[in-house]
């Protein structure tokens, strides 16, 4: 990768200043709004790298304000984040500001047919939780970026590799700014390992010897309900250990979504949650356990392994250690010891350009400056400080984070069950769990959905781009 070190390592490592400010709207009603504004010094800085800077495009935006439909604000808000370096160099090199469209989890695509419907003109769409992509593109709810996004300039050229593979009807309708290896770990809590006279997963990692059989082993070492001994919890874990094989359900390739549920590797994995639940190693309905997820359990020393997101530990300590304890760490996902690689859950950093935006070029410009930032050697830095600082990670907790993230960018692949199609997405989300959750056999699970799986990919393969409902 190209590196830029001309100013933001200094920028990233200065700290931040604040200022809540109150405004009153023409009502009198009290609107409190967030500026967690950089310092004058940091701004002087970061507008004369921008221009000096031959990776950021020379260009005048028309329309300076690009509209950003999300969950979350990319400005400063309640939380007390600070302004992002990004949206920084996009203020000061074409004079930009996001203006954030508010949505909810549940609600997101249906805010996303109404900003397309009623012509708002809402120009960026968050994209990175695995279910917008083919689905959003086939719908003509998302369009090209072609035109205002080079993936072969060098701003881009390190993950073009990357966004070439999601081409849709040869064209972009996805912009990955970086994979993330954080998207599932296996957390346990090293007092409860202890205790049971079993080695820690950390180590096992470390020795090569982390895989399904050592954590299958573990596992039924430690269950037993009589002593709330659970084993393996959470609503993550069946989809984390299927990637581990690195054949997603449902695949891309040249452009073409592919059926993997024949796949031995499919088999194989679905076999492994076959087993674990006749085992009763899967926590949920097991003895007095119930069928509520308790990830306190795991501070509680009643669960061994709880698969889950790192955003989990991205809190002040007293958070995630209420809830896992205090000896609370995490690793890998297992290895599948069958596979030719190590594979793990990978998210993505990704937008999309909607259908009907005013301003696809200011949405291009700002995800340059993305990218701008993500290139400067001292980002890293930035984030394991705050992961020391702020949320009160060990050395080895930032480095196990690491190992996450190696795995991820040099092993990449993605899963795309839940962003074929609605139906495809609710029937897998079910389906896919079966063996872990009922104990149904992979055959009878495998016989009755397949060929309605393979007819819903070959409709939407024929009919790749669908005028929008």
């Amino acid at each position: 990768m190209k590196k830029t070190r001309a100013f933001i390592s200094a920028l990233l490592l200065t700290v931040m200043t604040a200022a809540l400010t109150t405004s009153c709207s023409a009502g009198g009603t009290s609107q409190v709004s967030y500026d967690r504004d950089v310092t004058s010094e940091v701004r002087d800085a970061v507008s004369q790298a921008a221009e000096e800077s031959e990776l950021l495009p020379d260009t005048e935006l028309e329309n300076k304000t690009v509209k950003w439909l999300a969950t979350w604000d990319i400005n400063p808000d309640g939380t007390g984040k600070n302004k992002p370096t990004e949206l920084v160099v996009f203020e000061e090199k074409y004079g930009g500001k996001i203006e954030w469209i508010p949505c909810t989890w549940e609600n997101r695509y249906e805010r996303l047919a109404e900003v397309i419907s009623s012509g708002d003109g809402v120009d960026l769409f968050a994209a990175n939780d695995g279910d917008a992509f083919p689905k959003g593109a086939v719908k003509s709810m998302f369009a090209p970026v072609d035109e205002y996004i080079d993936f072969s300039s060098p701003l881009w050229e390190d993950v073009q590799e990357l966004n070439d593979g999601l081409l849709w009807a040869d064209r972009h309708y996805m912009v990955v700014t970086q994979v993330v290896g954080d998207k599932v770990a296996c957390v346990y809590n090293r007092k409860t390992i202890q205790e049971a006279g079993l080695e820690d997963p950390a180590d096992l990692y470390r020795q090569g010897r982390w895989d399904w059989d050592t954590f299958e082993k573990m596992l039924k070492t430690f269950v037993d309900p009589e002593k709330q001994h659970y084993g393996l919890e959470g609503w993550w874990f069946e989809f984390a250990l299927m990637n581990t094989t690195g054949v997603p359900a449902i695949g891309l390739e040249d452009g073409k979504l592919v059926n993997n549920l024949s796949d031995p590797a499919m088999e194989r994995v679905q076999n492994l949650l076959y087993d674990l639940n006749s085992a009763g190693c899967v926590a949920i309905g097991v003895g007095d356990y119930g069928w509520d997820s308790h990830p306190e359990y795991v501070g509680e020393g009643k669960v061994l392994f709880y698969p889950v997101g790192l955003y989990e530990f991205y809190k002040e300590p007293g958070s995630w250690k209420t809830r896992y304890g205090e000896d609370a760490f995490f690793v890998p996902m297992p290895r599948d010891p069958k596979a030719d690689e190590y594979y793990i859950p990978v998210g993505m950093e990704a937008y999309a350009f909607i259908t009907g935006g005013n301003n696809p070029e200011g949405a291009a410009r700002f995800l340059d400056c993305k990218r701008f930032v993500m290139m400067d050697d001292t980002v890293g830095e930035v984030a394991d400080k705050q992961f020391r600082e702020d949320y009160g990670w060990t050395d080895e907790m930032v480095d196990m984070q690491h190992e996450l993230q190696d795995l991820a960018e040099a092993n990449t692949f993605f899963d795309f069950s839940a962003g074929a199609s609605n139906d495809c997405e609710e029937l897998l989300d079910q389906q896919l769990r079966a063996a872990a959750k009922q104990g149904v056999p992979w055959n009878e699970t495998f016989d009755s959905i397949d060929p309605v799986v393979q007819t819903l990919i070959d409709d939407i393969n024929a009919d790749p781009i669908q005028s929008a409902e």
